[in-house]
């Protein structure tokens, strides 16, 4: 059986010439003209566009504004919420704090129930107290 004869073909920017005959040599490859300027054009298209960059964002800011702020203050909230719960349980991995806080919420709780559930009138001071700071947030009578 007769082998076949393999033949290798080369493109001209595969062959690189021996230019490091010597040991420890070592000789830098030109670039060509090509490659410069298709580092330009690219640099031309980046420059372009950065240039334009702030006016594209300040008009998606002006048009989306309203949604970009209650994104911004959901995520704020989550990150608040998960702030105040790490310094939570790093205060009840403290010992005594843990008690000591539910002890205050106990006796926080049974101060309110005396002073504002036990009796109507008192009820009913409740009731304007929590009108009044309603109508001061919302800013409209209810």
């Amino acid at each position: 059986m007769q082998e076949p004869e393999v033949v290798e073909t080369k493109s001209p920017e595969a062959i690189v010439p021996d230019m490091n005959n010597q040991t420890g040599t070592i000789t830098k490859i030109q670039p060509t003209v090509q490659t410069q300027d298709q580092w330009l054009k690219y640099g031309e298209v980046a420059s372009s566009f950065l240039a334009t960059l702030p006016e594209y964002l300040g008009s998606f800011f002006n048009k989306y504004r309203q949604p970009l702020v209650t994104i911004g203050l959901i995520v704020g909230a989550i990150v608040a919420v998960k702030v105040v719960l790490a310094i939570l349980d790093a205060l009840n991995d403290i010992p005594l704090v843990a008690p000591t806080f539910e002890l205050i919420g106990i006796g926080y709780s049974a101060w309110f129930i005396y002073r504002y559930l036990l009796k109507a009138s008192t009820r009913q001071e409740l009731t304007n107290e929590i009108a009044t700071l309603k109508s001061q947030v919302i800013g409209k009578d209810a």
